[in-house]
């Protein structure tokens, strides 16, 4: 576990949104998305506007159906918008990006292959040169403490051990951005606090840029650099928050430590006072 570093408290920072700077990762600017069926008409996001700088890790929290997994799409070139700017590593979001990583809720592991030959999957969908991918994902095995189970079915792994597999799969060809749509979600609250640790080192370890949805509050102060915290549907951000914790963050030490817990206070009394739970 990551060595504790200590630093005086001070009370958290709120803006309404982020200001873009040089070398942003990720440009959003006066975003909105709408989904039409013959049935109605949905917007699903509004006017959203924020700025990534390369290297950061971001955590967005909200109410379900807020619109965070679209958001997380359109970055992706997943989901077109309906109007405004995507920009990523500055260029314009016209389609799939294959510069990014992406983590899904479910690790969606192929049941017939083994763990070094699902990260590897990503290789051979790239056509990757199969000798630096073997190395790559030999180095991403030992630095999620897979060593030992290169062999293993999926069926044969815990649900956090499916996870790290999924995440090596998605860092396998070095991406500088990192999507994780509520990865953790499914897993139990002792093993979601060990992949929060795990994903922590991770990060910081490799310097990739990192988005990270989720729900729990928690989870978004202890690994986030910003909260960005959404309204409910049309998803909208109503305040992003600099998180004032160490760089080396121990698990304990900072969820018990007075700045967690009043930032996390005020997000939670933020989203309540919406009528809304993230």
């Amino acid at each position: 576990m990551p060595e504790t570093v200590t630093t005086e408290p001070t009370a958290p920072a709120a803006t309404t949104n982020a200001q873009q700077t040089p070398g942003t990762t990720i440009d959003i600017t006066d975003l909105t998305c709408r989904f039409t069926s013959k049935r109605k008409r949905t917007t699903a996001l509004t006017d959203v506007s924020l700025s990534v700088r390369a290297g950061e890790f971001v955590s967005i929290v909200g109410p379900s159906g807020c619109g965070k997994s679209t958001l997380l799409k359109i970055v992706a070139g997943l989901v077109p918008p309906s109007s405004g700017q995507v920009k990523l590593l500055g260029n314009d979001v016209k389609g799939p990006q294959r510069e990014i990583g992406f983590a899904f809720q479910r690790a969606a592991l192929l049941e017939w292959r083994g763990v070094r030959a699902n990260i590897l999957l990503q290789a051979e969908m790239r056509n990757m040169d199969k000798r630096q991918a073997a190395a790559k994902a030999d180095q991403l095995i030992e630095l999620t403490g897979l060593t030992g189970f290169e062999s293993a079915l999926p069926h044969e792994l815990s649900g956090g051990m499916q996870q790290r597999v999924a995440l090596c799969r998605a860092l396998l060809h070095e991406p500088p951005v990192l999507l994780m749509d509520e990865p953790f979600g499914a897993l139990d609250a002792l093993t979601r606090e060990h992949m929060n640790v795990e994903l922590h080192r991770i990060w910081r370890e490799t310097g990739t840029t990192v988005v990270l949805v989720t729900h729990s509050i928690a989870e978004a102060v202890y690994l986030g650099q910003r909260v960005v915290v959404m309204t409910p549907r049309p998803g909208r951000i109503e305040r992003v928050y600099d998180v004032d914790l160490p760089a080396v963050r121990d698990y304990g030490a900072t969820m018990s430590s007075p700045t967690f817990e009043e930032l996390a206070r005020e997000i939670r009394v933020l989203l309540g006072a919406s009528g809304h739970h993230g």
